[in-house]
């Protein structure tokens, strides 16, 4: 009898050597003249035990890791393929407590099935939300995801439904749906891990939003760092279509629906979604005023739904369960739950998914372990390099769109990057700012000349040039960024300078707090 054994297929394990380590597993299996299975899965996320390689057993499937190739000989010696004891013994994996205290829904796939497998696709749940809004008006499946409270989880939290009925009730002979899989956010990888660990459930999001809205053709656009997922994709959109569940008369149905992969330009802004359509269109990617908004003259000049990756991928739990389960998670009008990912100086990196009202100080410390390098966390920048740096005495506020607004911060895509107590908040105040200048279209002149001057004026702020005016100047300059640039890329870019000037204002050589924290 076959022993199924599981060795990751995603680009974290592969750079940490997952590859050697599947290959030195058929290897050793082969010479002992042991009858294996094996299975590359998608990651569970706990990336620090990365390559963990699992084994089917009657107990379950039990979990060994980081295994080196260097390991595999005394696994198979202490018979891990019946789960024996061994030193990169974990138990269970489900009982993992990093695991085990998630509330995992778009996530539930993850690391358990073969990516590219639609029988186990179709075994655990998928296609069951496709197969219900097949029996569905395009009404009831933007209303359902409506009652869900379903927002953007690409960063800007815009209700997902709106979008839809906006694309559903424009008349056109051509819609379009557009995933924004341009992660270009630091500490960032959900997008990434649901295209390699789990594309199936994000082409079945985007069909279903091509019913509801009318939509008949599909890009996604991938960052162009990420090649792995791009192929894995087209390999998932190949299969899908000769299963039918792509193409024309979807499984027997009047729905026609198409989708392409595209490779996006290599620019932060990009994610802006009407730079992303620029570049789509083959143009250079630079922001479009508004309106029209795309959902009226998205891509070609028609109507288009842009949502980030995470988004679309939720949407096939709501169909399969209903909004009501959906809505049951989470808090205020944060509802549902958010792929965390936990990054920088933390000791247990790794993607956390749990339901809006959880706090930083839970996923520092209960999940993260604190940081990795022993020493007290001083600061946690949340959703991503746009987003405020945020000290301990905000720790405890709940994850929550509406909460971290009134400190003058963003959820984000749920990036989450900490810095220990060595960390020198002027210099990454001044990053964000160089960061800014680098990556700006040019088109609005706050954030071309903005993030310019200010990259100066924190120069002379940590030099001690007239450091009252400067400071004022710095704040005046942030003010106007926020307030007169075009998109999010200017008018986010004083999130992290701010919080960094308000709540650490020794790093920048000034003794007492200048204003009120944000």
């Amino acid at each position: 009898m076959s022993i199924t054994v599981y060795v990751p297929c995603d680009s974290a394990a592969l750079a940490v050597g997952a590859d050697r380590v599947a290959r030195r597993i058929v290897d050793e299996a082969s010479q002992r003249g042991v009858d294996i299975t094996l299975v590359r899965n998608g990651s569970r996320g706990l990336f620090w035990l990365e390559p963990l390689v699992e084994v089917q057993t009657a107990q379950g499937r039990i979990a060994y890791g980081p295994v080196q190739a260097g390991d595999v000989a005394a696994l198979f010696d202490a018979d891990f393929l019946a789960g024996g004891a061994h030193a990169l013994r974990h138990g269970p994996t489900e009982d993992i407590p990093y695991l085990k205290k998630q509330q995992r829904l778009t996530f539930a796939r993850m690391g358990i099935t073969d990516p590219l497998s639609i029988d186990d696709y179709t075994a655990h749940e998928g296609f069951a939300g496709l197969t219900r809004a097949l029996s569905m008006t395009p009404e009831q499946i933007v209303q359902e995801v409506m009652d869900a409270g379903l927002r953007g989880r690409g960063g800007a939290a815009f209700p997902a439904a709106i979008k839809w009925k906006t694309v559903l009730a424009t008349a056109a002979e051509q819609k379009y749906i557009v995933c924004n899989a341009d992660e270009g956010d630091s500490g960032t990888y959900s997008d990434r891990m649901t295209m390699e660990g789990d594309p199936f459930m994000l082409i079945e999001g985007m069909v279903i939003a091509g019913i509801a809205t009318g939509a008949t053709m599909g890009y996604i656009y991938v960052r162009s760092e990420y090649p792995h997922a791009i192929a894995t994709l087209n390999e998932a959109i190949r299969r899908a279509e000769s299963a039918g569940y792509l193409g024309r008369n979807l499984k027997g149905s009047t729905h026609h629906f198409t989708l392409e992969v595209r490779k996006a330009a290599g620019s932060y802004v990009c994610g802006e979604e009407t730079a992303l359509l620029e570049s789509l269109e083959g143009k250079r990617g630079i922001v479009r005023a508004k309106p029209p908004v795309p959902a009226v003259a998205g891509l070609f000049g028609q109507p288009t739904v842009v949502n980030n990756v995470i988004t679309l991928a939720t949407v096939p739990i709501i169909l399969a369960r209903g909004a009501a389960f959906y809505k049951n998670f989470g808090m205020g009008r944060s509802r549902g739950t958010l792929p965390i990912q936990l990054a920088g100086n933390i000791l247990r990196g790794g993607l956390v998914e749990r339901a809006f009202g959880v706090t930083l100080r839970e996923l520092l410390y209960d999940y993260g372990g604190g940081s990795a390098s022993g020493r007290p966390i001083k600061a946690v920048q949340v959703g991503g390099p746009l987003g405020a740096y945020m000290p301990e005495s905000q720790w405890d506020v709940p994850l929550d769109y509406e909460a971290y607004a009134a400190l003058g911060a963003v959820v984000g895509h749920g990036g989450i990057v900490a810095h220990d107590d060595t960390a020198d908040l002027s210099r990454l105040a001044r990053y964000a700012m160089e960061f800014c200048a680098l990556e700006s279209c040019g088109k609005c002149t706050p954030c071309r000349i903005g993030s310019t001057r200010g990259v100066e004026v924190i120069d002379k702020i940590t030099l001690n040039q007239n450091r009252p005016q400067q400071v004022q100047l710095l704040r005046d300059l942030c003010d106007t960024m926020v307030h007169g640039s075009l998109c999010a890329m200017g008018g986010m870019t004083p999130y992290p300078v701010l919080s960094a000037l308000n709540h650490y204002p020794q790093d920048f050589g000034i003794a007492a707090p200048v204003a009120k924290a944000a």
